[in-house]
């Protein structure tokens, strides 16, 4: 098997130990620690969760070569300790425990220990030694940040009890991040899905597109998050702009009057929209009193959340999350100015001084979160950072972080040939957007900084002091 080395990370979390524990035997914990700059997809499960004799068969890519992973909880000790062993993959040897103790008067210590050792002997150690000690320390950075984070949100809103949750556009960017937030922290999530419904897991059927929905399965829910829409990152021809206005204004208003019938009704909806709404504002700063602007875009967003109007008139609380620029590697904007920028091609774009209204992943679900829980909330709520920066401070930002030069310009008339109304109406705008309600709830933004949301979401942070990890010498 060769010599093995141990990897050991600990942070110090402000929940007892049971709650930590509690979090990561939830559904979608696997998801939720998955750093979004690795592929990893879980392919099959069988046993109970992490308890002993369960196992799970992942596919992920180290390198060039996607690669299976079989893994098999072998060890559980209910609210303290789980552990998983490595039964095939890229490694010779993986044993995983995760600990949890409590840290009086109320906090709790987080530990992950590794123990590993590479395949091809002291060649392996020579060659990926260096790279798999720092893949672990930037996922384990990643991870106990984003736990933490996770159970600090939860425990805020503790005393409200469980909601039971309805979510559409479940797999989408957004969605498919809410789903395990939520599972993780305790509330049941039932997603809206076209076609076949798995009624086992939960699943509502509906097809907006024919008005169709199931609302019976609806029925018993507490809340609903509402993320459906066709993508806007297409070009505009008459047929895609008639897709986007519809997928919006149909499916808001198939999904209100289906409420609006519930024999109990949930106490909030709430629908995202876009900060597309403001239109392109140059250089003003906008909150959520403003009205909206001109364009296509404009004209979505204020039709997509008049669609509402069912759901307000049954007397359920609507808030309409206008969400700004989702910096995320998995998809968006940052997903396309990634490839260019790491090959040195990264730089301002359409002359970089336009206004961009931007807001990191875990961002948008905690102001989802606050919507569930805080009554005082309705109507528009501005999903976007504190500061809104410069394209061209967002392109040098994104290169500094990636070590890499951002210097290459790509003019408008690029942008304007390339993706036409599109490109003027996204890349091109300009819009300061503030967060104005939610700074006068006092929201406790995790990635106010934008530098700081790009090194989390790229795995390039320099972890805290809550953190501290070691690596041991080689081991027989």
């Amino acid at each position: 098997m060769g010599k093995s080395r141990m990897f050991d990370a600990r942070s110090r979390m402000p929940v007892p130990a049971t709650e930590v524990f509690a979090w990561h035997a939830r559904d979608g914990a696997f998801e939720r620690l998955t750093p979004p700059w690795d592929a990893v997809e879980v392919v099959e499960r069988s046993g109970e969760g992490i308890r002993e004799g369960s196992r799970v068969v992942m596919r992920l890519r180290i390198g060039p070569v996607p690669r299976k992973w079989v893994a098999r909880h072998t060890k559980y000790i209910e609210g303290s300790l789980f552990q998983d062993e490595q039964e095939s993959g890229p490694f010779s040897r993986w044993v995983h425990t995760h600990r949890m103790w409590p840290e009086p008067p109320s906090s709790s210590v987080l530990e992950d220990e590794v123990v590993y050792a590479l395949p091809l002997g002291a060649a392996g150690r020579l060659v990926g030694g260096g790279m798999v000690r720092r893949r672990l320390e930037r996922m384990f950075a990643y991870r106990h940040a984003l736990t933490r984070e996770d159970l600090r949100r939860h425990a805020a809103f503790a005393g409200q009890g469980p909601l039971t949750v309805a979510v559409t556009g479940a797999t989408g960017l957004v969605g498919s991040a809410l789903v395990p937030f939520l599972t993780t922290g305790g509330h049941p999530v039932r997603r809206l899905v076209r076609g076949r419904a798995d009624k086992a897991r939960g699943d509502v059927a509906w097809n907006p597109d024919k008005g169709e929905i199931d609302t019976a399965g609806l029925e018993g829910v507490d809340a609903v998050v509402h993320l459906a829409g066709a993508n806007v990152a297409q070009r505009w021809t008459p047929q895609a702009k008639e897709l986007i206005l519809r997928s919006r204004t149909e499916g808001t208003r198939v999904l209100c009057e289906a409420l609006a019938r519930l024999q109990k009704k949930p106490k909030v909806l709430v629908c995202a929209a876009a900060i597309g709404f403001y239109g392109d504002r140059g250089d003003e700063v906008v909150t959520e009193v403003s009205p909206p602007g001109g364009g296509f875009l404009a004209d979505v967003c204020r039709q997509w959340e008049a669609s509402t109007v069912a759901a307000e008139e049954a007397g359920i609380r609507v808030v309409h999350l206008r969400i700004g620029v989702v910096l995320d590697p998995r998809g968006g904007a940052l997903a396309k100015l990634l490839p260019p920028t790491l090959m040195g091609g990264g730089g301002p774009v359409g002359g970089g001084q336009q206004w961009l209204s931007w807001v990191s992943l875990e961002d948008v679900l905690g102001l989802t979160h606050l919507a569930l829980f805080n009554p005082e909330l309705r109507g528009p709520v501005n999903a976007v950072a504190p500061q809104a920066v410069r394209q061209e401070e967002l392109a040098r930002t994104l290169g500094r972080v990636l070590s890499r030069p951002a210097v290459l310009p790509m003019p408008a008339v690029a942008i304007r040939t390339l993706f036409g109304e599109m490109g003027k109406e996204t890349v091109l705008s300009s819009a300061q957007v503030r967060p104005t309600v939610a700074e006068r709830l006092g929201f406790s933004f995790m990635h106010p900084q934008l530098e700081g949301a790009l090194r989390f979401t790229l795995g390039r942070t320099t972890a805290g002091p809550e953190f501290t990890h070691a690596v041991s010498p080689d081991q027989p």
